[in-house]
C-alpha cells in the first residue's frame, strides 16, 4: 500500500483520536525510518522516548523471536521466569524492592495511585486519599490519570472526574507545603515533565518535596514514563539528585519497544498491596519481559545511558547556539537526550517543514520543540538534524520564505 491509500485505510476504519501527521511509515532500523514510498527520515521522535534503542534493535528483534517460540502468554496465575528474571534487575538497579508489571505508562501510573491509596489506608488512617501532583504535569488518558494530570486540556468533556487530586506549580515548595492537608497521602511528580515542556526539577525543591513527604507520613511517588530508563543520562532520572522516591514509575523504553510497564516500590509501600488488590491480565507476559530484559541489558551494559548522557550534552550545547542566533528561541532546556526548545512563535511549522526535509521532531503545547531521538545516536545524527533544523529556522527567520 501506498501513503495515500494507508490514510484512506485509517480515516475510514480507525477512531480519530490522534491528529495524524500525513505519513505512513512502514520500516525503522537505527534511528532512522522509512515511509511507504521508501522516503528515508532521521527519526528525533523515536515512538515518541520508546525507541531507546532505535528500531528494531537486533537484540530486542531476537529476543521477541526466541521467546514468541517457547510461551507468549500465561496468566498471573503461575509463575513467569522472564517475569522474575526483569523484577530482579529493575530492583537491583534502583531503590525499589518490588515490581508490579502492566502494559503502559498509564496502567503504571494507575498502579501507583492505588498502591499509594492502599497504603494509606492501612497505615494513616481511612480519610487519606487524597494526591498532590504538578501543574503541566502528564501522568496519562485514563479517568484517573487524566485528572492527576495538572492540565485541563486533557481533561474537557470527561467530567464528573475522580476526586483526590490536587494541583501545585512545579518547583514551588511553599505552594506544596501549603497543599498538604488532612486527607492528603501522597506527592506525585516527574523530574523531567516531557509532556507538559520539558521541564526539569530543581534539586532543593526535590529534597524540599522528600522533607515534607517524611514530616507528614506521605509517599513520595516519580512518573519517570518518559523521562526514565536513559533518558536524562542516569538510568533512572531520580539518580541524578540523589533523592529517592517511595514508588515509582516506568514504560515506554523498558520493552525497547514492546509494550510494557511496571510500577516498583520500596518493601513498606508494596506491603500494602495484597492478592487480589491489583492485576492486569497481559501485564508481565512471557513476550513483553523477554523484549524487557533485552533491552535493559543494553541500556545497562552496553554504554547506551553514558552515550545518552555525552551526545545529549553535545546536542544541548549546539541548541544553546541556535538560542543566540534566532531571537524567537526563548529558551534550551532538558537533560540528556530529553531536550525542549521554547519558541515565541508557533513550532508546529517548523516540525512540518523539518518533516519534508527528512527529520521528524514533535512539538508540545504548540511552541515547545521537544527532542526524544533513540539513546543510540551519535555526534554525526546530531549534526545531521541540526543542519536541518537550522535550515528551517532561518526559513522562519525570514518570514517563511
Amino acid at each position: 500500500m501506498n501513503t495515500k491509500e494507508i490514510i484512506a485505510m485509517t480515516s475510514a476504519y480507525v477512531m480519530h483520536t490522534y491528529g495524524r501527521i500525513p505519513l505512513a511509515l512502514v520500516r525503522g532500523e537505527g534511528a532512522r525510518v522509512w515511509d511507504a514510498e521508501g522516503r528515508e527520515y532521521l527519526d528525533f521522535v523515536g515512538g515518541l522516548a520508546v525507541c531507546s534503542l532505535g528500531h528494531c534493535h537486533p537484540a530486542v528483534t531476537q529476543a521477541i523471536a526466541a521467546q514468541a517460540r517457547t510461551l507468549m502468554h500465561v496468566s498471573n496465575l503461575y509463575h513467569i521466569e522472564p517475569q522474575a528474571r526483569l523484577a530482579k534487575v529493575l530492583v537491583e538497579n534502583s531503590c525499589a524492592g518490588k515490581v508490579f508489571f502492566c502494559n503502559s505508562g498509564a496502567e503504571a501510573n494507575e498502579a501507583a495511585i492505588k498502591l499509594a491509596r492502599k497504603y494509606a489506608k492501612k497505615n494513616l488512617g481511612p480519610d487519606k486519599y487524597e494526591i498532590i501532583t504538578a501543574l503541566k504535569s502528564f501522568h496519562g488518558r485514563t479517568l484517573a490519570t487524566i485528572t492527576a494530570t495538572g492540565q485541563t486540556k486533557y481533561q474537557q468533556g470527561f467530567e464528573p472526574l475522580p476526586q483526590g487530586f490536587k494541583y501545585v506549580p512545579f518547583n514551588d515548595l511553599n505552594a506544596l507545603k501549603e497543599a498538604v492537608g488532612p486527607h492528603t497521602c501522597a506527592v506525585m511528580l516527574e523530574p523531567v515533565q516531557g509532556e507538559g515542556g520539558v521541564y526539569e526539577v530543581t534539586p532543593e525543591y526535590l529534597t524540599g518535596v522528600k522533607e515534607i513527604c517524611r514530616q507528614q507520613g506521605l509517599l513520595l511517588i516519580y512518573d519517570e514514563v518518559q523521562c526514565g530508563l536513559g533518558r536524562t543520562g542516569k538510568f533512572l532520572a531520580y539518580q541524578h539528585y540523589g533523592v529517592e522516591p517511595d514508588i515509582f514509575t516506568l514504560a515506554k523504553a523498558l520493552g525497547g519497544g514492546f509494550p510494557i510497564g511496571a510500577m516498583l516500590a520500596r518493601e513498606n509501600a508494596a506491603s500494602a498491596f495484597s492478592p487480589g488488590d491489583h492485576a492486569s491480565t497481559f501485564g508481565g507476559n512471557p513476550l513483553a519481559c523477554a523484549a524487557g530484559l533485552a533491552a535493559m541489558d543494553q541500556m545497562l551494559n552496553r554504554g547506551v545511558v553514558d552515550n545518552a548522557a555525552r551526545v545529549g550534552e553535545y546536542f544541548k550545547n549546539k541548541l544553546a547556539l541556535l538560542s543566540g542566533r534566532y531571537k524567537f528561541i526563548s529558551e534550551v532546556r532538558g537533560r540528556g537526550l530529553l531536550l525542549g526548545v521554547e519558541l515565541s512563535v508557533d513550532g508546529r511549522e517548523a516540525v512540518v517543514r523539518c518533516q519534508d526535509r527528512g527529520l521528524l521532531i514533535n512539538c508540545v503545547n504548540n511552541n515547545v520543540l521537544r527532542f526524544i531521538p533513540p539513546l543510540i545516536i551519535t555526534e554525526k545524527d546530531v549534526d545531521a538534524a541540526l543542519e536541518i533544523l537550522t535550515g528551517v529556522l532561518d526559513e522562519i527567520n525570514h518570514g517563511g520564505k
